[in-house]
């Protein structure tokens, strides 16, 4: 199932990717042709993309399936309790990840309130 790209969603992929410095910021301008392909079934919030490569170039220094950009998600005092990574596959935007460090889910929802404070 393909669905547009959640406000949510792309408020967190664009919070993680203006983190850092290029590729952050050629890749982030691949998101206005990012689609959700599927998400993770354990409610996390992590989903897949799919990209109309016809509608714009790949950042040709990220070859393979890597981690481009990440961010620590951090509790109200302080300790580190995930991580959001986004990952590129050949140049291209390929999974948005959010990932809890301890038996807590934390979620799509959690990171957005935790990096887009202003979102709310």
């Amino acid at each position: 199932m393909t669905e547009a790209l959640p406000a949510e969603l792309a408020h967190v992929l664009g919070a993680v990717l203006s983190t850092g410095e290029d590729p952050g910021l050629e890749l982030s301008l691949q998101m206005r042709h990012l689609w959700v392909q599927t998400r993770c079934a354990c409610g996390c919030g992590s989903a897949d993309f799919s990209l109309d490569t016809a509608a714009v170039a790949p950042v040709p220094a990220l070859t393979g399936t890597r981690v481009a950009a990440e961010m620590e998600l951090f509790s109200a005092g302080g300790e580190i309790v995930g991580e959001v990574l986004v990952f590129v596959k050949d140049g291209y935007l390929s999974r948005l990840e959010v990932c809890s460090w301890s038996d807590e889910l934390w979620t799509l929802t959690d990171a957005h309130r935790i990096l887009c404070p202003c979102d709310r």
